[in-house]
This record gives C-alpha cells, structure tokens and sequence, in this order.
C-alpha cells in the first residue's frame, strides 16, 4: 500500500470514529504540564529569581507575561490536538493561534505612542534582550522534547510541518513562562518583541524539524 493510500484511509476511518480527543488532550496537556514544570526548574536553577518581583510594577507585568505566554500555550495545544490526528489539520486555523501576537503588538504599538521617539530603543531593546533571547530557545528544548515524544507516541500526524510548528509554539511559550519569572525588562515593547519574537523562533524551529521528528 502506498504512503498516500495508507493516509487516505486512515483519515476515512478517523472519520466514521471520531478520534477521543479528550484522550488526546489529557496526554497531550500532561506533556506540556511536564514540560512546564521541567523550564520553570531550569530558569530558577540557571537563572534564578527576580528580586522583588512581588512589588507594584514587576508583579503588574509578570502577570501580563504570564498571560500572554499562557494564551499562546493554550492555543498551541488545542490546535496540536487538532493536528496530531490523522486528517486534523483541516480543523486547524493558525490564523487564530497569532491573535496572541497580534495582541500584544497592538499593544506595544500604544504604548510607544506615550513616550518620546527617543526613548523607544530602550522601551524595545530594555536591559536584558540578549538574555531573553537566549534563554527562552534554550530552556524551550526540554519541553519541545517531551511534546515530540508525546505526538509520536500518541498521535499520527499527517501534516508533519504543521504539528511540528505548534509543538515548538507550545513549547516557546511554556519557557516563557519560566523565563518570566527572571526577567528583569517590564515595558510591554519588551514583551511583544522579545518574548513574541522567541516564541515565533521555537515555533519556526518546530516546523523545521518537525518532518524528521514526528515521521511514523
């Protein structure tokens, strides 16, 4: 039987049995709790914890980073849910899952309005963005591993750059969640650019990789 054949009924008979994806979505959450659990332990480890990051302003904008990097998580894995099945990609619109980034950009966008032009590189650029640049791709791997083991061993993707795409989004976004919890940077400019623009690096990474990764 070909590779096209064997897709093609697959994807029939997931049709006429509708895949549990409540199953899916317990399997595929545990990785990703797993994983989040595995970036916050590296980023306290590596990089430990942001002095008084329970005070006024850093509490303010630990809550938006942690919601920002929440809401793309959550999406990426209710499409990953979506796309791990054979066939589910049809049920797949990335368009949704870039709200996040949309958002957050919108965001930034006002708040440079309220400052002097020449304060927009500091605004964009904060203390730390090397750092953050760093650190998210590199406390991602441990997440990204463990989403792409749970995807093989659960699921069947089709559409394997697709899959792969929203396991290093899901992952990104769960270092980000870890990385939060150091950064020393709270302008919203920050956030849109350098969290937003490393998620969007692992999510890159994941699609690159994911064809030889997630090949059953």
């Amino acid at each position: 039987m070909k590779t096209d054949d064997l897709i093609g009924f697959l994807g029939s008979s997931f049709e006429r049995e509708p895949v549990r994806t409540s199953w899916m979505t317990r399997r595929l959450g545990l990785a990703v709790a797993v994983g989040a659990a595995c970036a916050l332990f590296l980023a306290l480890a590596v990089l430990g914890v942001r002095p008084g990051l329970m005070q006024g302003r850093p509490l303010l904008f630990l809550a938006f980073k942690l919601a920002f990097a929440a809401a793309v998580g959550g999406l990426a894995i209710r499409y990953l849910v979506r796309v791990a099945s054979p066939g589910g990609e049809s049920r797949v619109h990335l368009g949704i899952a870039a709200l996040p980034f949309v958002a957050v950009a919108a965001l930034a966008g006002a708040s440079l309005t309220t400052v002097p032009r020449e304060h927009w590189h500091g605004q964009i650029s904060g203390h730390s963005w090397l750092e953050c640049l760093v650190s998210i791709p590199l406390i991602a791997i441990v997440p990204f591993a463990l989403v792409t083991w749970a995807v093989r061993r659960f699921g069947a993707p089709t559409d394997l750059i697709r899959a792969g795409a929203l396991v290093g989004l899901a992952a990104g976004a769960v270092s980000a969640l870890g990385y939060s919890l150091h950064c020393m940077d709270d302008t919203v400019p920050f956030v849109a650019v350098w969290y937003g623009g490393t998620i969007a690096l692992c999510t890159l990474a994941g699609a690159v990789l994911g064809p030889r990764l997630l090949r059953w």
